[in-house]
Formats: C-alpha cells, sequence, structure tokens
C-alpha cells in the first residue's frame, strides 16, 4: 500500500460522476458477501459518528445479519459537536438524535444489532487513542469480522479509530476490512490505480433500496429534520457517493 497524506476535508469535494468515470474504481475485483462472511459468527462495526457505519456499511451488515451472524456495533461518539454555534442543533439534541438515527437506520435494514455507545467527544478521538484501543479490545472476538475507517480516511475521527483497530487486530486473529467515507472527498478519481488494496461487494437491488431507506433516517444530517440545517453534513452530492449499486472495502 503506498503512503497516503490526506489533505483537509474542504470544499465539495469530488461529484459521483467524478467516480462513476474512475479507471480504478470500475477496475476493483469483486467479493461475494459469502465469502466475507464464511468462518465468521459475529460482525463487529466501528463507527465514529453514528451514521458512517450506514454510509459505508449498510449492505454488509445487512447481508451479515440475514446470514445469522451476531452485529455489534461499536459507536465511539454521538456526533454531538457538528454544527457548532447553531441554536436549534445544540450538542444536548444531537446526543439524543444522532444514535435515534442509528436505530432507524437498523431497523430499515432488518439489523438487530448491539450497540455500545463510548460517548467520547466527537472532533476529539486523536486524544482518546488508549480509550478506544482498550474499548476495542474488550469487544472484540478472535474470529469476528470488523469492519473499522480507513486510517488515512482524511477526517481525524476516523483515522483515530482506524488507527485503534489496526492495532488492536494485529494482535488478534480477527480478520480487518476498513471502509473509506470522506475519502471519496479528496482521493483522486482519475489516478491510474487505488492508493490501498481493495474490492467491490456488490448490491443487488434489495440491499440498494434497503440501504436508500436507512440513509434517509439521518434527518439531521441531511437537512431534513425540523428546523433544517443551514448546510447539512450530508448534501445531496455527498450521499450520492453512498448510494452506490456497491461498498468498497480494504483489504
Amino acid at each position: 500500500m503506498a503512503v497516503v497524506i490526506a489533505p483537509r476535508i474542504v470544499g465539495a469535494g469530488h461529484v459521483e460522476a467524478d467516480w462513476q468515470a474512475s479507471p480504478w474504481l470500475s477496475a476493483l475485483p469483486v467479493r461475494a458477501a459469502e465469502s466475507l462472511l464464511d468462518g465468521h459468527r459475529r460482525l463487529l462495526v466501528l463507527s465514529p459518528h453514528p451514521d458512517d457505519e450506514t454510509l459505508a456499511c449498510a449492505g454488509l451488515m445487512r447481508a451479515a445479519a440475514h446470514a445469522g451472524l451476531e452485529v455489534h456495533l461499536l459507536a465511539a461518539t454521538d456526533g454531538e459537536a457538528c454544527y457548532p454555534g447553531d441554536t436549534d442543533w445544540t450538542p444536548q439534541r444531537l446526543r439524543e438524535q444522532r444514535p435515534n438515527e442509528v436505530a432507524l437506520a437498523l431497523s430499515a435494514l432488518g439489523v438487530h444489532a448491539q450497540v455500545r455507545r463510548l460517548g467520547l467527544p466527537d472532533g476529539g478521538l486523536a486524544g482518546c487513542r488508549e480509550a478506544l484501543v482498550r474499548e476495542v479490545a474488550a469487544l472484540l472476538c478472535p474470529d469476528d469480522l470488523v469492519l473499522a475507517p480507513w486510517e488515512h480516511d482524511g477526517h481525524p475521527d476516523h483515522d483515530a479509530l482506524g488507527e485503534a483497530a489496526l492495532q488492536v487486530a494485529q494482535s488478534s486473529d480477527a480478520c480487518l476490512l476498513q471502509y473509506p467515507v470522506w475519502a471519496w472527498h479528496w482521493l483522486p478519481p482519475d489516478a491510474a490505480d487505488a492508493p490501498f488494496d481493495a474490492f467491490r461487494l456488490e448490491l443487488d437491488a434489495h440491499a440498494l433500496a434497503a440501504k436508500r431507506r436507512a440513509i434517509a433516517c439521518f434527518a439531521s444530517q441531511l437537512g431534513t429534520a425540523h428546523p433544517a440545517t443551514p448546510q447539512p453534513i450530508l448534501p445531496a452530492h455527498v450521499v450520492e457517493r453512498f448510494l452506490r449499486p456497491f461498498e468498497v472495502y480494504l483489504a
């Protein structure tokens, strides 16, 4: 894997049309959910903010649940700091709203997950490395399939949780797959090759429809809640990146 230095997440980022024309994205190998889940009893999903698990991993979570695996979700933060200074969407309101949105999204996917909320500071996971390693290690079982953010995703919370997951996985027998979220914002779609070893998990029409319903549950991030936020975290052009008929995982 090449050394990657993620830039700051600024501006609108790449539109989905850029990614639809990406040579390396279209050339990624395809793996079936059955082959990924085979030999595992549990799926452990590590999410830095309430919605990352759904945006990146809804299809695989749904497949795991349908295959009879236990699904466990570790939510590192409650995502309370996404609208600083907003008098309607205060940190306290977001601490209540956003975990409820996750519950609705999981229900839309048909996933009955066991959720552990750490309540660590949104935007502050880089300073919580020891706590993250401790919590992930405590929850991990040897034969788990673990999904965690890519440690070079470009958001400090994503990177910190990804680094903690790597550290724990390297000292266990668990299988770790990583997922990009903000990397779609800044990675160059026209590059000849991806800066990582990755594959595509294809989503059939039913899985994609369920994922679409699940993403729609994040009203506070989409700007569809009342009152609406003036600059939602997930405007339409960002959501498009996660409504592809496939998900991408780093092996």
